[in-house]
C-alpha cells in the first residue's frame, strides 16, 4: 500500500464515513468475540471524536477519543482492517490523535488495551498502569501516556 495516499481525518457523528467505521469496528473488534453493538452503545459515542484512516475512499482504520475531563482523553475502539494491518496505519492514527490532543490542551491519553495489543502501544511509549483485567470477556491492561 502506498501510504502517501492514506488520509486521516476527523469525521462527524452519523456521517457516512462514521457509519462505515462502525462496520469496520464490528468486523475487527466485535464479531470475533460473538458481540454486536447496540443502538444505545452507539448513541453514547455521539460526543466522542471519531477519527478514520481512508485508503482510496475506504475506511481502513478507526479510533475514537472520549474526553474524560479538560486534560484527559480515553482512546477507544481502535481497529485497522485485517487486510491493512502491519502497514503502520495504526501508528499514523496514534500520531494524528496525539497531535489533536496536544493542540486541544489535553495532557494525557489513557486506554484499555487488549493483551495482544500491549506491545503495539508500548512501542508508542504507552505504559501499563495496574494489573491485568477482563473486559468483553478477554484480558486487557490499562495504559497511559503523558503527552505534554
Amino acid at each position: 500500500m502506498d501510504v502517501t495516499i492514506l488520509k486521516i481525518q476527523i469525521v462527524e457523528f452519523n456521517s457516512a464515513l462514521q457509519k462505515e467505521s462502525i462496520f469496520l469496528r464490528d468486523k475487527v473488534l466485535r464479531k470475533p468475540l460473538g458481540l454486536h453493538y447496540t443502538i444505545e452503545q452507539l448513541k453514547e459515542e455521539e460526543h466522542q471524536i471519531h477519527i478514520v484512516a481512508l485508503f482510496q475512499h475506504q475506511v481502513v482504520g478507526v479510533v475514537l477519543l472520549q474526553p474524560l475531563n479538560k486534560l484527559q482523553l480515553k482512546m477507544r475502539q481502535f481497529a485497522v482492517d485485517e487486510q491493512f494491518q502491519n502497514q503502520k496505519i495504526g501508528t499514523y492514527l496514534v500520531d494524528f490523535l496525539e497531535n489533536y490532543a496536544l493542540s486541544n490542551g489535553y495532557k494525557e491519553i489513557i486506554l484499555h488495551a487488549r493483551k495482544f495489543a500491549v506491545d503495539f502501544y508500548s512501542k508508542l511509549k504507552y505504559q501499563i498502569i495496574g494489573d491485568e483485567f477482563e473486559e468483553v470477556g478477554i484480558p486487557h491492561y490499562k495504559m497511559q501516556k503523558l503527552i505534554c
